[in-house]
């Protein structure tokens, strides 16, 4: 996130009562709410509600759905994380165990935000996390993808902020029918990673309204947003190509990330950075 962008989030919530409208919002989560609710649930009068709706939009902290004669307004919760992430990047100088104490005193909800943890000295080796809700199709086929394809020294692991407990069969048989070892392979959370981790990416989609976990600590964070296969409905082979498309958008940046220069990468995070930002916007 860019300092001018955190700065526009500041002074749009510098407000009371968008505060309130935001954080209403950030509860409601995907449903959203049209402008009529927003003002009965915070007994303002509604003409006093447009001008602080249209400032939170323009911040880009809301997103606004026409339904008809009404809009929807949802928060935009990833642009929050975005936000969280900026502001804790280098918690505690790059030694986020020292933030441990402070992290479980706080109020912050322990679902999002996981305790933080240390690294590992070796430089030229890197740790990464895919990470989504429930660790049973998305993370799980970048992590055996990953582990398939990967130089000696870089592993993947996949984790869950509200794990199934189970890996989805389909993403098991189409791993198979690639190739690609699904010895091991297990919906965890989070809070028992085999590894610490360097590098963390989600893999939630923004586009279906999915609340990205943010892992705090001084991690490398990355976006690589792909449609839940899990949620296809249709036909045997309509929902078969919802897992290929998966499995295909996340093997393309996989192989454009092994590509890269990866020593040199791990020495310099500001590059890395830019590069998993890039690599997170490409398709199938």
């Amino acid at each position: 996130m860019e300092k001018q962008v955190a700065t526009s989030i500041f002074e749009s919530l510098s407000s009371g009562l968008r505060l309130d409208v935001f954080r209403l919002l950030v509860k409601k989560g995907p449903d959203g709410m049209v402008a009529g609710e927003i003002a009965n649930a915070l007994d303002v009068p509604p003409a006093n509600l447009s001008f602080h709706l249209k400032a939170l939009s323009q911040a880009r902290l809301v997103t606004v759905e026409q339904e008809g004669r009404f809009q929807r307004y949802r928060a935009d919760i990833p642009l929050m994380l975005d936000l969280i992430a900026y502001l804790t990047d280098e918690c505690c100088t790059g030694s986020p165990a020292k933030c441990v104490e402070k992290v479980a005193a706080s109020n912050c909800a322990k679902e999002l935000l996981p305790p933080p943890v240390t690294h590992s000295n070796e430089s030229d080796n890197m740790n990464i996390l895919f990470l989504c809700t429930g660790n049973s199709c998305r993370s799980i086929l970048a992590e055996a993808v990953f582990n398939h394809l990967a130089p000696t020294g870089w592993k993947a692991m996949s984790a869950g902020s509200q794990p199934t407990g189970t890996v989805h069969p389909r993403s098991l048989a189409l791993l198979a029918r690639e190739g690609i070892d699904t010895n091991g392979l297990h919906s965890k959370s989070w809070d028992n990673l085999p590894q610490v981790p360097d590098v963390v990416i989600t893999v939630c989609s923004n586009a279906a309204g999915e609340t990205c976990p943010a892992y705090l600590g001084a991690v490398l964070r990355a976006h690589w947003g792909v449609d839940d296969p899990a949620h296809a409905t249709g036909t045997e082979a309509e929902i078969e190509a919802a897992f290929t498309a998966a499995y295909r958008i996340l093997r393309r940046r996989i192989e454009a990330f092994l590509a890269l220069p990866l020593v040199e990468l791990a020495r310099d995070r500001t590059r890395l950075k830019a590069e998993l930002d890039r690599i997170g916007a490409l398709s199938a």
